[in-house]
């Protein structure tokens, strides 16, 4: 402070020790000012008036620039002079001014659609420079590279630039397309993370719609997802979301799921360091969700999602899209998550409320479930003992029933959660679970 004190002191006696030089110059300079016992000549009387107001006109220009070194001297103790604290801010306050940019990675082929899927993410996104938009092309259909150009520059339009057929095992020769996805998707993560060097992107394909909040949730788990090592995704997606089976009144829940949901999911450019020189030739998303790659790592899901898939079409033809997916229930109003405290979604805090709420629940019969309406009713629980009977009990209510490595679809320690009949269900195993058993698959 007192470093501070003698700058500006120091300051204040140059402005006046240079103007005190000044005026002694202006009253040496020759006849500049006539004494006040100098006798005057008619012709040194003439010239006066030109010399004050030549003086004048010197004297103007020094105090201008004495006017700016002073000036310069108050910045320099204004920039010095320390902060006052500022009252503590709520976190999502705190965090605005060092929002993150995060881009959408839009992966297409030859679905023209694609346009549903821009129309969307274009349309709800809050701002283009934090959230920009990359639609990376494999396949080179023409008709889908026209659709992408028609946006212009709201899109960055990347193509994948190996068309060529894979070499792949002979009982494989039907699942080419399958090899050809993986390397799409390794080269365009490559693209964002190696050559664009962004930190984190949301990863969507080019047959999901959004939902008018789908930006806000990303943002808001966004911080979570880096501080807590027990994360290594964030999902739009829940697999057992149709629309009798989630509480969409309660659309801000939100729920940790050991399952990889992909269908619109975000991830850090740490987590892509780690898979990519282990990325596999085919079926990408199964091998996600292998224990190798894993590592007793959660995602977050929600309960309503917030993206639903209208494509039927593609390499998968249709599987799944008829029983479960076109069902899928996309979130219609929008939810403030930036304002919400996700604190609950930290691994230690969300296992001691989440398993007290699912062992506390009375265990029930699938029978009187069945029977029962449920609606004024408190959540119940079904327990399964093993493979079977957790495939059974999730086939008789309309869930999808089958495991990756040993891991029920949005299921938490084998936790399942669902609505069923107006009634929350947690479909869960003994209290005593030590672990998935790979070999349920």
């Amino acid at each position: 402070m007192l470093k501070k004190t003698s700058l500006a002191l120091g300051g204040a006696a140059l402005f006046l020790a240079w103007n005190g030089l000044l005026l002694l110059f202006l009253w040496s300079r020759p006849g500049a000012l006539p004494g006040p016992q100098s006798p005057q000549s008619p012709e040194s009387s003439r010239l006066l008036p030109a010399q004050l107001l030549q003086l004048a006109q010197d004297a103007e220009a020094e105090l201008r620039l004495q006017r700016e070194l002073l000036l310069q001297i108050q910045r320099l103790g204004r920039s010095r002079r320390p902060r006052t604290p500022k009252a503590p801010q709520t976190p999502s306050a705190a965090a605005a001014p060092e929002l993150p940019v995060i881009p959408v990675l839009v992966l297409a082929c030859d679905r023209s659609s694609v346009r549903r899927c821009l129309d969307k993410i274009l349309r709800y996104r809050p701002s283009a420079r934090r959230f920009p938009v990359i639609v990376s092309q494999d396949c080179g259909h023409a008709e889908t590279a026209r659709v992408i150009a028609s946006y212009g520059q709201a899109v960055a339009h990347i193509r994948q630039p190996d068309l060529s057929d894979i070499p792949v095992p002979p009982e494989h020769r039907k699942f080419q397309g399958y090899y050809k996805i993986s390397r799409h998707y390794r080269w365009a993560l490559g693209q964002v993370f190696r050559t664009f060097r962004y930190r984190a992107a949301i990863v969507v394909e080019d047959d999901l719609e959004v939902a008018p909040d789908f930006f806000e949730y990303f943002q808001a788990v966004f911080p979570l997802l880096q501080r807590d090592p027990s994360l290594w995704c964030i999902s739009a997606w829940n697999d057992n979301g149709k629309e009798a089976m989630v509480d969409a009144g309660h659309a801000e829940l939100l729920y940790r799921t050991d399952f990889f949901p992909g269908l619109g999911w975000l991830l850090l450019a740490e987590l892509w360091d780690e898979l990519e020189p282990k990325w596999p030739p085919a079926f990408w998303d199964d091998w996600m969700r292998q224990p190798e790659q894993r590592r007793g790592r959660s995602c977050v899901r929600p309960e309503v999602s917030r993206t639903m898939t209208f494509g039927r079409k593609g390499v998968s033809h249709g599987q799944f899209f008829d029983q479960y997916l076109k069902f899928i229930k996309l979130n219609d109003r929008f939810v403030p998550f930036t304002q919400l405290d996700l604190s609950y979604l930290k691994k230690e805090e969300y296992e001691r409320f989440f398993l007290q709420q699912v062992y506390s629940a009375p265990e029930v019969k699938l029978e009187e479930l069945q029977k029962d309406a449920g609606r004024d009713l408190g959540a119940v629980r079904l327990q399964y003992r093993g493979r079977d009977s957790f495939k059974a009990l999730a086939k008789a209510l309309g869930l999808m029933d089958d495991l990756k490595s040993g891991v029920p679809r949005a299921g938490y320690r084998g936790i399942v959660s669902f609505v069923c009949r107006g009634r929350r269900v947690f479909l869960a195993p003994p209290s005593d679970w030590t672990g998935y058993d790979p070999s349920w698959s």
